[in-house]
């Protein structure tokens, strides 16, 4: 992905772009946090605290007890020969330094960025989450957190940093309401745009069902190298694909608004997929949806009195929503917590 973002910023911008690569596959956001920032949070710094007693137990009481165990096993390995019977079994090897783990907190923040940061940078990108899609809640905290950490530290003010929403995974939709991490996690990272000087590439229309990690890394770099092209460089080009922007009530109907149209909303195939309903019941159904200028009308013939609707907000979801400019929709839920 890194690479198609690099080619993409160096096809436009004619210049040389430079990058370094700084990841590890499968990892948790705590991992690439500073401690001091972690600490100052209280549902992550009992994190950090849990690992200083790990770690304290590995150094002080971990050898202690396997040389001891190893010794032991010597005297009765000796007697085994002795007596020409069968060895005992060999006790385990001390467990690794949990600092080690790449998901402990702050071990790669410590191992893979704090060394880069005497070094100036143009800006950075990100494509993580799924590890945290079990914590999506923390993850509106955290997210952010870590972004303003690194900025800090780097003393650089707001450098651009720009992220990739988690693509669509997993079995395809069938629960009008189903009930989803990773959409949580989409939202969180969505959330994090109020942060200056971030941007977005929403993938969502992409991904495969049964691969964590799709095939197609050219359109993710090309989307993500949107941003850096409109926000950084200042060229003219939409950047976005349509972002929710406020709804209302019209009797048995909701009238949904979008920003960043890109020139207008567009649906890819015959009807307009993705949309569901409730009332104040909660129980969601599948909507009926029609694009009305720059807004979506929904409804549905299971929900007289609708008071909320949600797009897209399921881990795979079908939907085919679009700007002009070819950008798909930005899955979101209008009940969203505040």
């Amino acid at each position: 992905m890194g690479y198609f973002y690099a080619r993409e910023l160096h096809q436009t911008l004619q210049v040389p772009i430079g990058m370094i690569h700084t990841s590890w596959g499968g990892t948790i956001a705590e991992a690439w946090t500073s401690r001091e920032a972690l600490e100052a949070m209280p549902m992550t710094a009992i994190t950090v605290k849990a690992l200083d007693s790990a770690a304290e137990r590995y150094s002080r009481q971990m050898y202690t007890e396997y040389g001891t165990a190893l010794k032991e096993w010597l005297a009765a390995a000796d007697q085994a020969v002795a007596a020409n019977t069968p060895f005992p079994p060999m006790p385990m090897h001390a467990q690794a330094d949990p600092r080690a783990y790449q998901n402990s907190p702050t071990v790669l923040y410590n191992g893979m960025i704090a060394p880069l940061i005497p070094y100036r940078i143009a800006g950075a990108i990100w494509y993580q989450g799924e590890s945290n899609a079990g914590r999506a809640a923390q993850y509106r905290t955290l997210f952010p957190a870590m972004i303003s950490d690194w900025r800090q530290r780097w003393g650089q003010g707001d450098f651009p940093f720009y992220f990739v929403q988690l693509a669509n995974f997993m079995a395809a939709q069938k629960d009008p309401g189903e009930n989803s991490g990773w959409a949580e996690l989409r939202e969180a990272q969505a959330m994090t745009l109020a942060l200056p000087n971030t941007g977005m590439a929403t993938i969502i229309d992409i991904g495969e069902a049964g691969d964590i990690h799709p095939k197609n890394k050219q359109d993710v770099g090309k989307r993500l190298a949107l941003n850096a092209l409109a926000k950084t460089y200042g060229k003219d080009v939409v950047h976005s694909g349509p972002t929710y922007a406020g709804m209302t009530v019209e009797g048995a109907t909701i009238r949904i608004k979008f920003s960043n149209l890109g020139g207008g909303l567009v649906v890819k195939g015959d009807k307009l997929k993705g949309f569901v309903v409730c009332g104040e019941d909660k129980k969601f159904a599948w909507a009926d949806a029609v694009v009305e200028g720059d807004t979506v009308v929904v409804s549905s013939t299971d929900v007289r009195n609708p008071v909320a609707a949600r797009y897209a907000f399921a881990n795979n979801p079908e939907c085919n929503l679009y700007n002009k400019a070819g950008l798909p929709a930005v899955p979101f839920r209008t009940d969203a917590p505040k």
